[in-house]
This record gives C-alpha cells, sequence and structure tokens, in this order.
C-alpha cells in the first residue's frame, strides 16, 4: 500500500505539474543554484539584489538550490516537477508505511487523504519539499523509538547533516527529540531513568554536532529564528500569516473533524497530546505550518489509537505482492516520461518576461519590482529591489518596502524612489503606487499587460 499510495500521489501532482510552479521563488531557487555550480562557491554575501548588494547572507538552502538548478539544466521546468513530486509522493509514502504498523488499512487511506489535502496549498517546487523525507525518515525513527520503548536511533544521525544542508528547518529535528525525553523521564521507574536519560542526551549532543555540520556552521540552524526576527513585517508575507476564519476552507473543516473524531472516547498519553497541541498552535500561527501538523501529528497519534482500539493491521508480503511493486514502479516511469513532453512553466502572474522584454529593463536599471517579481528577476540576471529572501532585507526595509507600494506612507514612498536611485518600476497592476506613479511627472508608463506595469523615470537627475 504504500507505494501504491506514493505513485497515486506522484501521478496525481504531475498531472497538476504547472501547480508545483505557483511560487516566485522556485526561479530564485533554481538560479542561485545555477549561479554556486558556476562560480564552485557557497555564498556569504548578497549578489543579486542592488539594494542589498554585498549584505551578509546565508544561502542555507544552497544544496537543494544545487539540485533544482542541476535538474534545471538537465531537464528544464520538466525535471523540477518531477523531482518535486518524487519528494512529495516519497514522504506521504513513508508516512503511510509507518501508519500501517499500528492502524486498519481504511483509516490510514483516510487520514493519508486529509493530510494531502493539508498539504496542498504548500507542495510547490522549493526546498522545504526536498527536505520533507528526510523530516519523516528521521520523525519516524524518534517515534518507533518512544513506540517501542527502545533506545536513541543512532542510524538516523546523518539525516540531520543532509536536512540541515537542504533546509532551514533543521532545528525542528532537535525540538522533536524533546518528546523522547520527557516521556523516558515519565514512564520510567526512578532507577531506570538516569541511564536511558544518559543515552538520549548523548544522542541530542550528537544532533546538535550533525545539525551544524553546513558551509556556515551553526548559522544555518538559527535561520528561522532570524525570519522570525522580522516581526510584523511577516504578515506581508502569505504564508507567515496566521490562520483566517473569516471563511470556512479545508483546514478548518479537517480540523474539527479531527477534534470530533479524538473526542470520540480517544485517550491521549501526556507527551502525545502535548506534541499535537504544540504542533497545532504553529499551524495557526503561521499558514506555512499547516505541514508540520499534517505529517508530524499522526505519527504520535497512530500507536496510542491502535493499542486504544486494537486497529493494527497484520501484513504480509508475497510474491504478488512483489510484483505489484515492479508494475508500480513501472508506471511510475511510464508517468515521468508522458510527463515530461508536456510544456510545464511558472505561473505568469509570477513571470513578468513580456513586460521585461518590452520595456527593455535590463540588469543596469535599478529596478523598484513587485516582491513576487523577484524571483524571476533573479532568475533572468537583472538585480532585484527585494525578493523572497526576507531574512536579507529585515523587518524595516520590509515595512517600509509594503507600507510605500500601499500608499500608507506617500511621503516616505517618494523618498524612496530618490533614496534607492530607482529609475524604473515593475510592479502588478493593482499595486496602489501604479496609481500614483500615473500622475508623477517626471514617471512615465512604458509598458503595460495583465502581469505587471513598467514605469520609467524621465528626469535621469535624481537627487
Amino acid at each position: 500500500m504504500p507505494l501504491l499510495v506514493s505513485a497515486c500521489v506522484y501521478g496525481l501532482l504531475l498531472a497538476l505539474g504547472p501547480r508545483l510552479l505557483n511560487d516566485p521563488d522556485s526561479y530564485s531557487h533554481i538560479a542561485i543554484g545555477r549561479w554556486i555550480l558556476a562560480n564552485g562557491v557557497i555564498p556569504s554575501t548578497d549578489a543579486f539584489s542592488f539594494s542589498m548588494h554585498g549584505g551578509h547572507w546565508l544561502a542555507f538552502e544552497w544544496l537543494s538550490e544545487v539540485i533544482y538548478g542541476a535538474v534545471y539544466e538537465m531537464a528544464g521546468w520538466q525535471g523540477v516537477v518531477a523531482l518535486a513530486a518524487a519528494a512529495i509522493a516519497l514522504s506521504v509514502g513513508i508516512l503511510t508505511r509507518f501508519l500501517l504498523r499500528e492502524l486498519a488499512p481504511k483509516p490510514v487511506l483516510i487520514t493519508v487523504a486529509a493530510v494531502v489535502a493539508l498539504l496542498a496549498p504548500h507542495l510547490l517546487a522549493r526546498p522545504h519539499v526536498l527536505a520533507l523525507p528526510v523530516m519523516m525518515m528521521w520523525a519516524t525513527a524518534l517515534v518507533r523509538a518512544m513506540d517501542t520503548r527502545t533506545g536513541p536511533p543512532y542510524w538516523a544521525l546523518p539525516l540531520l547533516v543532509l536536512w540541515a544542508n537542504l533546509h532551514g528547518s533543521v532545528i525542528l529535528a532537535l525540538g522533536l527529540i524533546g518528546p523522547a525525553i520527557l516521556e523516558v523521564l515519565i514512564r520510567n521507574k526512578l532507577r531506570e531513568q538516569p541511564r536511558e536519560l544518559l543515552h538520549w542526551l548523548v544522542f541530542a549532543v550528537l544532533a546538535v554536532v550533525a545539525s551544524c555540520l553546513t558551509p556556515y556552521g551553526p548559522g544555518t540552524m538559527l535561520m528561522p529564528l532570524t525570519t522570525l526576527g522580522l516581526g510584523d513585517a511577516l504578515n506581508w508575507i502569505g504564508e507567515w500569516r496566521p490562520q483566517d476564519f473569516s471563511r470556512i476552507g479545508i483546514f478548518e473543516i479537517l480540523l474539527l473533524a479531527g477534534i470530533f473524531a479524538l473526542s470520540r472516547g480517544v485517550t491521549l498519553p501526556v507527551v502525545r497530546a502535548l506534541v499535537v497541541i504544540g504542533l497545532l498552535h504553529f499551524a495557526l500561527a503561521q499558514v506555512r505550518n499547516v505541514d508540520l501538523l499534517a505529517m508530524l501529528a499522526p505519527l504520535y497519534l497512530a500507536a496510542p489509537i491502535g493499542r486504544q482500539f486494537r486497529a493494527r493491521a497484520e501484513q504480509g508480503e508475497t510474491g504478488s505482492v512483489r510484483s505489484l511493486y515492479i508494475a508500480v514502479v513501472g508506471v511510475m516511469i511510464l508517468l515521468t516520461a508522458i510527463a515530461s513532453v508536456r510544456d510545464v512553466s511558472p505561473a505568469a502572474r509570477n513571470t513578468p518576461q513580456a513586460a521585461v522584454a518590452g520595456a527593455g529593463l535590463t540588469a543596469a536599471n535599478r529596478v523598484l519590482n513587485d516582491y513576487s517579481f523577484g524571483g524571476y528577476l533573479i532568475f533572468a540576471g537583472i538585480p532585484t529591489f527585494i525578493d523572497g529572501r526576507g531574512e536579507l532585507y529585515g523587518g524595516r526595509f520590509l515595512h517600509r518596502y509594503n507600507s510605500g507600494l500601499s500608499l500608507a506612507d506617500l511621503n516616505d514612498f517618494l523618498k524612496l524612489l530618490d533614496d534607492y536611485k530607482i529609475d524604473a518600476t515593475l510592479l502588478e497592476p493593482e499595486t496602489p503606487a501604479v496609481a500614483l506613479l500615473d500622475r508623477l511627472p517626471d514617471w512615465k508608463r512604458v509598458y503595460s499587460d495583465d502581469v505587471a506595469v513598467v514605469h520609467k523615470r524621465q528626469n535621469t537627475a535624481v537627487k
């Protein structure tokens, strides 16, 4: 069943191929990966913007970016989609395999379907999906150790080295060790605690060391704290906003369904309950953390629910099943081949290609760009004013930028144009600043379409 589920998810994602390219940062991740491959160095300063050029910056997702860049060079956007789809499908397969150890197939399939529905908005060709299967292998190793009351899974430590170089969320891996230690303290007799606790503490120390084995040392591990340090500026970025319950969505429906299911006589050990509550808090605080709730909460719930309802499925592998595995793999290869001939490209709303060409924007221009166009500009070799690297720009810069473009502070927007010697703007048509630029005597609209509007400064003498 895990392989069948993975194959279904993989096929679905290939069918929805362009959907995985709906994020503007897919452009920049590929461009940065290609830059690393071309230059043979991993950057520690910004080389892609003019507003922060030379500023301190860590390419903390460098390995994912190199992988994406290499795949793009070999197979274009089709290869990028296939890679992201395979990573997501593998992650769901790992989850399915773990759940089947404790639960019957029917509830497992229902759970997996709900997980995929929750993941859907964040299933994008970005570094986090390449780290997703690593996270699942690490988390299942820890939860399995908790379920079977065995020692720390030392074999899993190399996963942290890979995770730390793929994505900046490796600090989560360290956080997941906490519940295992807490459960040891709660369940063991007093005389047995010191020895087992020592094993887990040694394991935790080794995990910290493994997480620091990156080109930037512990800097990568601390990146989430840097991002959270942006404060209120994060509210300008959709995936970092809190959940919006002003209208009914899939998250609310599944959340209420989960609460109802757990209210039907399910009793959870205190540690498992605390983990689920913590994951729920993160998911409510930031939209992007729904992924963690969807993928990790079932791992901690499976064994208690399985023991309580005795719903574990006994499985065995037969020759016919192995034949089915071979057939499924063959189908997945065929799906990949079929998908490779499709014309797949990123979302038009993030791709101002026509505007850049029509207005003659080049690397020589200092372009005040819309946030969603930053990825494409990096991909096109044009220095950005802003892009998806919020940790580079900082909260004050992000707040000034968003206040300016929304015309919350008209005078500061005009000052921003002069402070950065902006000679062109590339903005979405509905951006409030577009209407103002249409009325300013020193600015002229030189291009517009459904994706972007370009204004150029007519008076080149900027104060």
